[in-house]
C-alpha cells in the first residue's frame, strides 16, 4: 500500500467518526491538522467550504450538520 492510500484512509475515517461525534469545523479541522502533524506530513492546506462549493481537493471531513466540508490539498 502506498503512503498517500494509507493516510487519505486514515484522514477519511478519522474526519467520519469525528463529524458523528458532532464537533464543530474548527475543531474537526484542529484534530485533522494535529494528526497530520504528528505524521510528519507537511505543504498541505485544509479548508472549510459549503457543502456545495465545488472544488478539486480531497474532501477530508463533513461539519456543521453535513452543511460544510473540510478539503485536504497538497501544496
Amino acid at each position: 500500500m502506498s503512503k498517500k492510500f494509507v493516510l487519505a484512509s486514515s484522514l477519511i475515517l478519522m474526519s467520519f467518526s469525528a463529524s458523528a461525534s458532532g464537533l464543530s469545523c474548527d475543531e474537526l479541522k484542529s484534530t485533522i491538522e494535529k494528526k497530520l502533524e504528528g505524521k510528519g506530513v507537511k505543504g498541505y492546506t485544509l479548508t472549510v467550504l459549503d457543502k456545495a462549493a465545488e472544488s478539486k481537493a480531497r474532501v477530508v471531513g463533513s461539519c456543521e450538520g453535513g452543511s460544510k466540508k473540510i478539503v485536504y490539498e497538497r501544496k
